[in-house]
């Protein structure tokens, strides 16, 4: 065979590949190379709504993971400001802080609280054991170990 007719049968051959890959139904060699440009289109279009797909599972798992709430204490001259907030809310979280709170012998003077679909507290507290064993640190603590048990709790339901 000439170097021509085997470049002929190789393109053929290739063709042939190129239009069972793409389930092209199409006999000139023109038409199956536009049906195997419209299936690649396709295929970028499926990678693309993947993509957003995974970008949108990965945030969603994100979010989920970064909604422990954060809890900050500041010494105040004769007392504390807590503020907890976190991007989710949960049944008797507020009333889960506020056990802590009274479990440490500290009385809630003023609160702002909000517990719809995000959870945020604001509370300003004061009390008699405040001077010795209770600080920052131990405050902090225990309405974080409130949280958790209150999270805990709602797993089990």
């Amino acid at each position: 065979m000439s170097r021509e007719r085997k470049k002929a049968a190789a393109l053929q051959e290739k063709m042939q590949i190129l239009r069972s890959i793409t389930h092209s139904h199409a006999l000139s060699n023109p038409s199956i190379v536009m049906d195997a440009s419209e299936y690649i289109k396709g295929l970028k279009q499926k990678i693309a709504r993947l993509n957003q797909e995974i970008a949108r599972e990965e945030d969603a798992h994100s979010r989920k993971q970064n909604s422990f709430p954060t809890v900050s204490v500041e010494a105040l001259g004769h007392g504390f400001l807590v503020n907890v907030s976190s991007d989710k809310s949960c049944p008797g979280l507020l009333v889960a802080v506020l056990e802590a709170f009274e479990e440490l012998g500290l009385t809630v003077l003023q609160a702002t609280a909000s517990c719809a679909d995000t959870f945020r507290l604001e509370a300003v507290g004061g009390g008699e054991n405040q001077a010795g064993s209770v600080d920052e640190g131990v405050i902090r603590r225990a309405v974080q170990q409130a949280i958790t048990n209150c999270g805990a709790e709602q797993g089990d339901q």
